[in-house]
């Protein structure tokens, strides 16, 4: 690649993670921010949960369990077994370990501290030198109307199975939540951004949410590159085709193009998806082909290697 850019990626959970681990093999940490979903926090048994940015700081750590593709490696779940016997709900698995760092940043949180410094400091403690920023300190959680009930976003994924028909997405609280001190600086100091393959409705649609967020990429000078998360029609992980059938979007690389066409440069669709090139370039954005899937580590450096390639020529 030659020179070291300054990068800035947006993230979600499993897929960001992927290629956050293979642009942190090859980009010196001081060059790479990294912002991050928050629509998916929520609160179990007291304690403040950020799923997305501890998917990622547990990545970064070498912590993350790499076949759950969340929580902490060989963690137990002593905690919830005993608060299963007094009756709890526990259909959101939160291991030992993974309870310490919820305790930590909500006694935190409590004590007066803002999320962005509260990740800060976990960052910190796990000697993870890369910046992370949860998209913004204010309240926002991404809601999902079914045809039953309107129900947190995790509820709908985790405890219902992602199984209800989508009749809508609600940002709640996307109206007055502001950007968390950081993201917008590092959006217009960046030379490259990257749009990690994540869920386009709620993991990128919700920072692109947050106030002046999509004008900072529209105004932004780095060059703007997305990864699909849709290959041949479907995903490798979560309900972005479900979400996107069931509100009326194409369920195809394209589709999601067009979620980005108003900022995005650069849209790399896998192999299979070669067809779509020409409408994804009939939106001004120029398609590159390639294997997107990451099944291995040395996939994920390939294909991080592919987009900063692709995005510095």
């Amino acid at each position: 690649m030659g020179k070291l850019y300054m990068i800035t990626a947006l993230a979600g959970g499993v897929g960001a993670a992927k290629l956050i681990d293979g642009l942190s093999s090859i980009v010196p940490p001081e060059k790479l921010t990294i912002i991050v979903n928050t629509g998916d926090d929520c609160e179990f048994y007291g304690l403040h949960i950020s799923p997305d940015v501890d998917i990622i700081t547990y990545t970064l750590a070498g912590l993350v369990d790499e076949e759950k593709g969340w929580g902490i490696k060989n963690d137990t779940f002593n905690c919830l077994d005993m608060l299963r016997l007094y009756g709890y709900d526990t259909w959101f698995k939160l291991g030992d370990k993974d309870l310490a760092t919820h305790i930590h940043r909500t006694m935190m949180l409590k004590s007066g501290y803002k999320l962005s410094e509260v990740t800060r400091d976990i960052c910190a403690k796990l000697r993870i030198k890369q910046k992370i920023i949860p998209m913004t300190d204010d309240y926002f959680a991404t809601k999902i109307k079914t045809d039953r009930d309107t129900l947190h976003f995790q509820e709908y994924l985790v405890k219902r199975g992602s199984v209800d028909v989508v009749r809508d997405i609600i940002y709640d609280g996307a109206e007055v939540a502001k950007p968390a001190p950081g993201v917008i600086e590092s959006i217009m100091d960046a030379e490259i951004i990257i749009i990690c393959p994540s869920n386009p409705l709620v993991s990128i649609g919700t920072i692109l949410a947050i106030k002046g967020v999509r004008q900072a990429l529209k105004g932004a000078k780095a060059k703007k590159v997305a990864v699909s998360p849709i290959i041949g029609g479907t995903v490798v992980k979560g309900p972005a085709d479900k979400m996107m059938k069931y509100l009326g979007m194409e369920v195809s690389a394209l589709g999601v193009a067009k979620l980005y066409s108003d900022f995005l440069d650069i849209f790399v669709i896998d192999e299979v998806d070669a067809p779509l090139a020409h409408e994804v370039e009939k939106l001004g954005i120029k398609a590159v082909i390639t294997n997107t899937l990451m099944r291995t580590r040395e996939d994920r450096i390939r294909l991080a290697k592919f987009v900063l390639d692709i995005a510095s020529t």
